[in-house]
């Protein structure tokens, strides 16, 4: 009976919530139309409710788990020929979207392949129900109240109801990108006036491009490397003299920048041989501690990090980058 009441609650209060909330978004130019079309269609989902509060906290005190085994599990052999067949498949549009945006045609299928392994699952979850049941809960308020008026804004400009499904957070489509972002960055690749990233592989590659451009993307440098740390290496001489204040637990992992000069001269050096301008600045991660594989990192680095904020996940889609291109 307690749980009943409860849910009572939610429910009341959730249909209160929604009367606050279409007020704020015709303020923000929603249309009367979609207001009325949508919000007595939804319900409190208490589901993404439960999978938000599953989410890691803020605690600093969780060990790091090893990067080994989540890169075994997502630079696997069976996404990276899956990466391949794509890359062959997409190669002239490739070519001229990295053309046109300098984003380099792998990175581009590596993230495409990361977020739903080459579109093969995208969400089922009812992006509206979903986004209104998580800001009306009121933990992340700030983040999901904006993306559902966003959605509503999306359905005014003619993107279909039916089409609106996607991850239990509101991410969807091929590169699973939140509505505010859909609106601000996806691309029509196909010159049929729609940016279709449900679908159509041309528009969600010219939007993963669009997305990096935006994010500062540089053309000409690579994400990172895989370098040698001698033996007897001083690390206290490189700790951050300062963090982002986003996700501060990702950065606090980086060393301080140097020149590749500088990492030349301290005996780190690419584990490949390869060559490259000496003036790029980079920082130093080691995911797995000292003794393991360590990589430089390049401020392009910190472009997928703006796609999400992880650096195991953004170490993964480099290498993924860098499997599909060989």
């Amino acid at each position: 009976m307690a749980g009943a009441s409860a849910s009572a609650q939610d429910a009341a209060g959730f249909q209160s919530y929604l009367r606050e909330v279409a007020t704020r978004a015709r303020a923000q130019g929603v249309s009367e139309r979609t207001i009325d079309a949508v919000l007595p269609t939804l319900t409190y989902n208490p589901r993404v409710v439960e999978l938000d509060r599953q989410q890691p906290g803020a605690s600093t005190t969780t060990a790091v788990p090893r990067f080994a085994p989540y890169r075994q599990r997502h630079v696997d052999a069976a996404r990276i020929n899956r990466g391949r067949t794509a890359y062959a498949a997409q190669r002239p549009r490739l070519a001229s979207i990295e053309r046109q945006t300098g984003v380099p045609e792998e990175v581009m299928i590596a993230i495409w392949g990361h977020e739903t392994n080459y579109g093969s699952y995208t969400g089922d979850f009812d992006l509206p129900r979903s986004l209104a049941t998580l800001a009306y809960e009121g933990r992340r308020r700030a983040l999901f109240e904006p993306e559902f008026i966003a959605t509503l804004k999306m359905i005014d400009r003619g993107v279909p109801r039916e089409r609106l499904k996607g991850s239990w957070a509101g991410a969807f489509g091929y590169p699973q990108f939140l509505p505010s972002i859909y609106l601000r960055l996806a691309r029509d690749g196909d010159g049929d006036g729609v940016a279709n990233i449900w679908s159509n592989e041309a528009d969600t590659l010219a939007s993963i491009a669009n997305y990096f451009v935006d994010a500062g993307w540089r053309p000409g440098q690579p994400w990172g490397f895989a370098v040698g740390v001698p033996a007897g290496f001083d690390r206290s001489i490189l700790t951050p003299r300062s963090l982002s204040p986003r996700c501060p637990r990702v950065f606090e992992r980086h060393s301080q920048w140097r020149s590749l000069a500088e990492w030349h001269a301290l005996g780190v050096t690419p584990s490949d041989g390869r060559r490259l301008d000496p003036t790029i600045q980079a920082t130093l991660i080691e995911p797995d501690g000292p003794g393991q594989t360590a990589y430089l990192l390049t401020g392009n680095y910190r472009v997928i990090l703006d796609y999400n904020c992880s650096n195991f996940y953004a170490l993964s889609v480099g290498l993924l980058a860098d499997a599909v291109a060989r």
